[in-house]
Order: C-alpha cells, then structure tokens, then sequence
C-alpha cells in the first residue's frame, strides 16, 4: 500500500472507537522508506504500537566496508540507533526507540540486513479520549517517520566521518580485548581515562574536577591497534591484584570501571580504553538471596545445623553463604578472574585475624576465609582475583 492508502484509512477511521486504527497494520510504501506497522496498541493507555522503518540497503549507502564484520555492524547500527534516537526526539512526537547508553552493543532496535537497514520504533498512536484522531495520526505516521528514516538512516544525511570514527574505535577496543588474555592481563586501563560518573545514578562521565587516569610505572604496557595507532596505560596482570589507598580516593571508582570494560564504550565517555576481559565476574555479598544446589563447602562446612553444603540451598542466604555461592557459580561458569570491593563483601567471609582465630580454633569455625583460597584459586584453578581494600 501506498502513502495515500494510509492517510486514506486515517480518514476514515477519524473520530472512530480507538480499535479502528487495527486497520493500519500492514506495509506502506513512504517513498524514502516503507513502513511495516506490526502490532497496534489497544487502547490509548495500552503499551504503544510497534512499527519498523525499512530503507533499501542500496539506497541508504552505508559503506560496504563499515559492514563486512560483526564489529563493524555492531558498531554501524549502534550509532544509527543513536541518530534514530536523536531524529524521533526532534519530531515532537511520541514516537521511541531502545536508546543506547554510553555502551557499544549489539542491538535489535536497528538492524542491517541483505535488503536494508530497519529501524524498529514504538509510537503512541494519538486519541481523543479512546476515540482516533485520524489527522494528528497521519502527521505521525506519514511525516514523521519519513523524517527520521531521512535524517537517520541515510548515509548522505549523517555525519559520515563520525560514523567512520565510532566503528573504527570499537574495532581497536576489541582487538585490544582479543589480546589481554595473551598477554596474561585481566584487564587494560588508558592513561587518561575519566574514570568518576557525574552521579551515583548516571554513567555519564564527571565533566568539573576529575582527574585522568595515569598508570603507574610498572604496570604501564603500550597496545598497537588495528588502525595505526597505539594506546598506553595499565595492564591489571593475571594473578592476585590488590588496589588499596585511603577513603575517598577512587578505589571503588576503578574497579567499577574494570567491571564496566567488559562492555566497549563510545567516545568522549572517558571510559573508551577500559577494556576487560569478557570473562570476568563481579562478586559480593546478597543477603537474602536464594541458592539452589550450589558446592560451597570450600568455604563453609561443618555447620552446626548438619546442612550439607555441598548441595547448599537456602531461599535467604546470609552475607558470608550468599558471596560463597556466587563466588562458586562464576568460577563453575567459567570466568577467570574475579572482582571483588570489600566495602559490599562479607568481612567474616572475606577474612579472619588473627586474634579470632587464636579465639576460635579452626575445626570449630564453619568459614575457610576467601584470603586463604584466594592464591590456590589461581594456582589451582586458573581464576585471578582483582580485590579493592581501604582498611
């Protein structure tokens, strides 16, 4: 159907029950772009109606090379879901996409297939009470969508050279990556990384007073990139790492953001170099979370209740049982290293001294503290740990 058909059913259904616009699902040629409407809403107070916005691979001339591997169309349809985002936003419209973070994912809210690229959109259909207002609608629907099909999804209409840029930084993030565990790295963090978010509640990058990451002497280790250039900055090594300092001086901060590089960042997030191996697991306390079958006799056994804890499970685990469990589900999932803050551990879990332990003898203590596994883990099991203490 044709761009006419469509204003010709809103006018018809206008003023009608609100189940009226069922009528619209289908395919609609829009010129720039078809327009396939695949569910619509209810009701006006339903979650909104799904759509997708098609232009033809050839017409929308995104360069062939920035397609020709996964990182590349990851990266490609990442920032066209950004411009997407952007486009639908300007519209005034109540018209959505899956707005992309500061993370480069691989994303289903804009694909690129052998016949194009699909931006796939959510729009409220407006209403009068829950009756249709066909003319507002063929506004949204026959306006504003080409609009942004235009603005977003056409090479000509984006800023190409920034296109090029992001696709290029996530192919060198990655190949960075694919050489940590050669290297015998757990993770990579640039000189001159922003490492603090604005708020504890946003993952935008600290714009007053932060201080750029500079890697200390030792550990500094320079990366040369797919694309000519080179990174510098601190390789966090296999083994037992530990990052201590005073209250307040970023130690948490680090390690968030080592747990955060398993995602490639995009540029200007100040996190861009972060890179962590995709294997890594963080690890804390969750009180009263549930265990199902999980072998934390490593750690805690002899019990004075006889539970066996080689099968453990408990739907409301205590600190200490809760960090066992997840600490055994990530090594038996197979992550080879482990990030650990103790500001959100259990401290019985995490350690004993050595006057408890003079206290207490060790055939009446349940826990084996993490500090005593901790080197066997890694000798034993291959599984680094990266460990954040103040105190």
């Amino acid at each position: 159907m044709t761009r006419a058909d469509l204003t010709r059913i809103l006018t018809s259904i206008d003023g009608r029950g609100y189940g009226s616009y069922k009528q619209l699902r289908g395919t609609y040629d829009l010129g720039p772009c078809r327009l396939l409407i695949d569910h619509v809403q209810v009701d006006p107070f339903a979650p909104p109606s799904l759509m997708r916005l098609v232009v033809d691979r050839a017409a929308a001339g995104i360069p062939e090379d920035l397609l020709d591997d996964h990182r590349g169309r990851v990266a490609t349809t990442d920032f066209l879901a950004r411009a997407v985002a952007e486009a639908a936003a300007s519209t005034g419209e109540k018209i959505s996409i899956g707005t992309p973070g500061q993370e480069i994912l691989e994303r289903t809210s804009v694909a690129v297939t052998a016949e194009g690229i699909e931006a796939r959109l959510a729009a409220e259909l407006p209403a009068s009470g829950r009756r249709v207002r066909g003319r507002q609608a063929n506004r949204l629907l026959t306006e504003a969508l080409p609009r942004i099909a235009e603005a977003a999804l056409f090479h000509a209409r984006l800023d190409a050279t920034a296109l090029r840029a992001h696709v290029t930084l996530h192919r060198d993030q990655e190949a960075l990556r694919d050489q940590l565990a050669g290297r015998g790295l757990v993770a990579f963090v640039g000189d001159g990384a922003i490492l603090p978010r604005r708020a504890g509640d946003s993952d935008l990058p600290l714009t007053e007073g932060a201080v750029p990451f500079d890697s200390p002497g030792p550990l500094r280790v320079s990366v040369d990139l797919p694309s000519g250039g080179r990174v510098t900055g601190m390789g966090i090594p296999d083994g037992v790492t530990v990052i201590v300092g005073g209250g307040y001086h970023g130690k948490s901060t680090l390690l968030r953001a080592i747990e955060r590089g398993v995602y490639a960042h995009r540029a200007g997030d100040g996190r861009e170099w972060v890179i962590t191996r995709r294997d890594v697991a963080s690890i804390r306390a969750e009180d009263g979370r549930s265990v199902a079958g999980v072998d934390i006799s490593p750690f805690i056994s002899g019990l004075p209740s006889g539970t066996d804890t080689r099968s453990f499970s408990t739907t409301n685990a205590s600190g200490s049982t809760s960090q066992a469990a997840s600490l055994v589900e990530a090594v038996d999932a197979g992550a080879s290293a482990l990030l650990i803050d103790e500001d959100t551990s259990a401290t019985n879990f995490m350690i004993r001294d050595q006057r408890m332990r003079a206290l207490i003898p060790a055939e009446r203590e349940p826990i084996t503290p993490f500090v005593d596994r901790i080197r066997p883990l890694h000798a034993e099991r291959g599984v680094s740990t990266v460990l954040v203490a103040g105190g």
